[in-house]
């Protein structure tokens, strides 16, 4: 798979999201406790988008009346009809046999990284005439 350079670190504060497209795909990127996470935008349940969800946690109850809240802004649920979705693995939490919606691979590397030097920049010969700037090439 080709990797594709989506964002600056700085662009996505934390708890905060980012709608890109790649290739034609769009992709929310949500940034959640110094993790950065990949889905597709489009709900599979009937194509709402994904990065305008309300990101929320996981309420589990072992009896009537007791409630465990854990992963705080990992449940995503989607705009349009609040199907839930865990943003690690895009599992559906309405229908977990079945319905996933697309995750993708997030890194984060330095610039430096991606186009590796040493870079050469091509110079020009520049002199003063007068009044005349002379650019030779």
């Amino acid at each position: 798979m080709a990797r594709h350079v989506v964002a600056a670190v700085g662009e996505i504060p934390p708890g905060g999201r980012k709608l890109v497209e790649v290739r034609g795909r769009r992709i929310a990127l949500f940034h959640v406790a110094g993790e950065y996470f990949a889905l597709t935008d489009r709900c599979p349940h009937e194509g709402g988008s994904l990065c305008a969800g309300r990101l929320t946690g996981l309420v589990r109850s072992s009896e009537p009346g007791r409630y465990e809240y854990s992963r705080p802004q990992e449940m995503l649920a989607c705009s349009w009809h609040g199907w839930e979705f865990d943003i690690r693995t895009g599992q559906s939490y309405c229908d977990p046999e079945s319905i996933r919606a697309r995750t993708y691979a997030v890194s984060v590397e330095p610039g430096e990284a991606l186009a590796k030097g040493p870079f050469v920049a091509e110079t020009f010969p520049v002199s003063v005439d007068g009044q005349y700037i002379l650019v030779e090439v």
